[in-house]
């Protein structure tokens, strides 16, 4: 047996478990290491839309290279579309993993990433303003 730093002995192995929180897995164990997401060449923005793709070939869902935590960010995404934000708190994740995890998906075309639309891109607010008014006035 073991002493933490205050004294009390300890199992061995049970560094990694905190009664609080239960056994710890380093986010670079869920990832395999990697801290980009694959070669998809789509950046994932906190505030990048995810949608789940209606498309998906059947059987994703039964794949065996798909984590745990991969089936949380589909089964999070199969309730509306997110930002990668929302998925990262919603599967209580890093944001680094949710990227890592979500570029899997992508390559497995379970999910789709676009990008909110600009506020420049927006029309002016004088614009719609005027519109509603036309429509009342008929």
């Amino acid at each position: 047996m073991t002493e933490d730093m205050t004294g009390v002995p300890q199992e061995p192995g049970s560094q990694w478990y905190d009664g609080e929180a239960g056994p710890l897995v380093r986010p670079y164990a869920m990832t395999g290491g990697r801290t980009r997401p694959g070669p998809t060449g789509v950046r994932f923005d906190l505030i990048a839309l995810v949608t789940l793709d209606a498309g998906a070939p059947p059987g994703v869902d039964d794949d065996p290279s798909l984590l745990p935590e991969h089936r949380a960010l589909v089964d999070l995404c199969r309730v509306e579309t997110q930002s990668v934000a929302e998925l990262a708190a919603g599967a209580d994740l890093p944001v680094g993993v949710v990227r890592v995890l979500l570029g899997d998906l992508l390559e497995l075309g379970r999910v789709g990433v676009s990008r909110p639309v600009p506020p420049a891109q927006l029309p002016d607010e004088r614009i719609l303003r005027e519109v509603i008014e036309g429509l009342r006035a008929l």
